[in-house]
């Protein structure tokens, strides 16, 4: 029988319940100030509570998990729930369908790697969406 499990640290928590692939980047997340835990910035070592509000800004959306129980090992897809609620609001989740279907040029499924011509493209349109069209050099 598994002992309980009293404490869990951020990082560790956020990787168990699938917000990042490796606990290395949820370390990373937090050293660059992109999680909260009930409002106020957390370091990797902070220690998580049940009913702790977690923030994680992915961009474009800022998810929003409650804790309900604490876990220390990565959980199948399927049991996350059991650990922590999704609360990101509607307009929030909404951000990516519109990040989708506005920045991105439709590509058929297996058309292969773009061109050179079309790489160019893309990466004229990026630096235009990521810079609202702003000349640097000036």
């Amino acid at each position: 029988m598994a002992a309980e499990v009293t404490t869990v640290r951020i990082d560790k928590y956020l990787w168990a319940i699938r917000a990042f692939k490796t606990r290395t980047d949820a370390a990373d997340a937090c050293k660059l100030g992109r999680i909260t835990i009930n409002g106020g910035e957390a370091k990797a070592s902070r220690d998580v509570k049940i009913g702790d509000l977690i923030g994680v800004k992915k961009m474009p959306v800022i998810y929003t998990f409650k804790v309900l129980a604490l876990i220390a090992n990565r959980q199948p897809a399927k049991n996350v729930y059991l650990y922590a609620e999704n609360m990101t609001p509607e307009e929030e989740l909404e951000k990516l369908k519109m990040a989708r279907t506005t920045l991105f040029a439709y590509r058929d499924k297996g058309a292969g790697r773009p061109t050179k011509k079309e790489r160019r493209d893309i990466d004229d349109l990026m630096e235009n969406y990521y810079w609202g069209g702003e000349d640097l050099d000036e």
